[in-house]
């Protein structure tokens, strides 16, 4: 069914007596308090809205307090919301277990935490507050001091233990009176003769030495300073640091390649410069080193250099 066509129903059982507005999609539906548990029952019974989905309670301040219930119809797929009013001086209703079962626990919350009375409630007692406890703490003029009254028994908030950062300035929890809880009571200091009492005067501030100024440091030396001495000590001609001077004299490994290259470049041209004359070789250019003669042997039977 429509919005449109629950209205009409609503409007054919219970007259001027009711009125209805479509919020979100879902139809709510204002009932007197004597029509409470004949309209939950019309919903159930004649709208299918078998299935009850919660009850609670609203404070409106002077208006008194809402008590909403939201059913529903798994067969045709509509959302209701039944909703009446009770006066702030004496806020009760018939029970709805009667209608829905399942509004057992939900009446019972709503009671402790808002005040309304259900009666024939086969076991209105507390829920979920502890026994004793005194007010009902969804009311908005319930005022929530319990970290004024008495110290939180969970973990601290940041400033509030004896080490770390330094305590923040402590507020109230919101609701709570400027004149309730011991802080109140505790006797505000008086001030001064004449007015506030005055803060003392700070210290000037010494001034600091520049970062070059060694005599001002008690003769210590800056670590810039001490590069900048240790640079100028150094002699002009020293070589860079890093860099390894050649082994015994010899060549650096860099050049080995370009000489072996060179030697083998010599080589090769050797044959065409043995066989060009001496004379002829470019001027600048070493000549080509020619073949040493072979030794020849020495006969058996001379002796000295003379003729045999």
């Amino acid at each position: 069914m429509t919005p449109g066509e629950l209205a009409a129903a609503w409007s054919e059982r219970f007259g001027e007596a009711v009125t209805t507005a479509d919020t979100f999609g879902a139809l709510t539906v204002e009932v007197p308090p004597e029509t409470w548990i004949p309209a939950l029952t019309f919903a159930r019974d004649d709208l299918g809205c078998a299935f009850f989905d919660w009850l609670t309670g609203v404070d409106e301040l002077a208006d008194g307090f809402g008590v909403v219930a939201h059913v529903y119809s798994l067969e045709a797929g509509h959302h209701l919301l039944v909703r009446t009013r009770v006066p702030r001086e004496e806020p009760a209703l018939p029970t709805a277990t009667g209608v829905y079962r399942g509004a057992n626990w939900h009446e019972r919350e709503t009671y402790e935490m808002f005040g309304v009375l259900f009666d024939g409630h086969p076991n209105m007692r507390s829920l979920l507050l502890p026994d004793g406890f005194e007010g009902h703490p969804l009311r908005k003029e319930f005022v929530l001091a319990a970290r004024v009254a008495k110290p939180w028994p969970g973990a601290k908030e940041p400033g509030e233990s004896s080490h770390g950062a330094p305590s923040r300035r402590r507020m109230l929890p919101p609701g709570v009176p400027d004149d309730w809880g011991p802080q109140a009571a505790a006797p505000a200091a008086e001030p001064a003769a004449g007015g506030s009492p005055e803060r003392p005067a700070r210290t000037a501030r010494t001034e600091r030495p520049a970062r070059g100024d060694a005599a001002a440091r008690g003769g210590r030396t800056a670590p810039g300073d001490r590069l900048a001495r240790e640079g100028s000590a150094a002699p002009e001609g020293s070589a860079a640091r890093g860099k390894r001077p050649a082994r015994g004299g010899g060549t650096a490994r860099g050049d080995r390649p370009a000489r072996e290259d060179s030697a083998a470049r010599e080589d090769s041209a050797a044959p065409e410069d043995s066989a060009a004359p001496e004379d002829s070789a470019a001027p600048g250019k070493r000549p080509a080193r020619g073949k040493r003669p072979a030794r020849g042997r020495r006969p058996r039977g001379v002796e000295g250099g003379g003729d045999a």
